[in-house]
């Protein structure tokens, strides 16, 4: 039985849902734990597009340049929605977390073509690319922090092997996150990619990028208007 019947149109789908669900969650019903255990499913996913993209994308800087613009732009609702005024710079949204893990997936490929016949080079220089973009990801405290990077960095180096990213997923989460019953479930998220056909689908190249700061704001309003607070 063919189980690849999803492209990235559809996955695209599946995260922006899960990730809806997960901010509705988190904002207006934080005590409930089956939400947000579905809503952990929708970062994995954006971390496999996001290196899906790189290996599809026709300029790379074009690519991070967008990151960048829009993690700037969603930095201010994302704020209103979870941080606070007070405290706005203790958290930075997930496209810097997706801008530096692209970064460092560049990095990486592009040390391992220019010093391909070199490997113990390659691989000093793809340790010292992990720990720089980790700890940027970790001084900048972006969300998911440096985990979130080393998600976007295993399905780089563990592209097309499903079984290998379940298991080194799960022990990443497991070990960051001292077994924490909700961030585990992210593990499902790789059932999920390995029904990817490898086909685009439908167009959405600017959707998530304009709906990630969009939703954020719209979320935030309807807080406001049933509590006449805004959340922190």
């Amino acid at each position: 039985m063919n189980i690849k019947v999803l492209d990235s149109f559809w996955l695209k789908l599946i995260a922006i849902l899960t990730m809806v669900i997960d901010h509705v969650g988190a904002v207006f019903f934080p005590q409930v734990e089956w939400i947000r255990c579905i809503g952990r499913i929708s970062f994995p996913i954006f971390c496999f597009l996001l290196v899906e993209g790189y290996f599809h994308t026709r300029n790379v800087k074009k690519y991070l340049l967008r990151l960048g613009i829009f993690a700037f732009l969603s930095e201010i609702p994302f704020d209103l929605l979870f941080i606070g005024r007070e405290d706005m710079w203790n958290a930075q949204n997930i496209f810097f977390t997706l801008f530096i893990g692209l970064a460092a997936v560049y990095c990486m490929d592009l040390s391992n073509k220019r010093w391909s016949l070199n490997y113990n080079l390659v691989a000093v220089m793809n340790i010292v690319i992990l720990l720089a973009a980790c700890g940027l990801a970790w001084m900048l405290k972006t969300d998911y922090s440096l985990v979130g990077v080393l998600y976007i960095l295993v399905f780089y180096l563990y592209r097309g092997r499903n079984g290998m990213i379940f298991v080194v997923l799960g022990v990443i989460t497991f070990a960051a996150y001292n077994g924490f019953v909700n961030q585990i479930y992210a593990i499902l998220a790789v059932p999920i990619i390995a029904c990817y056909n490898g086909k685009k689908g439908r167009s959405m190249k600017y959707f998530f990028y304009v709906f990630y700061p969009a939703h954020l704001l719209i979320l935030a309003a309807i807080y406001y208007g049933i509590y006449g607070v805004m959340p922190s």
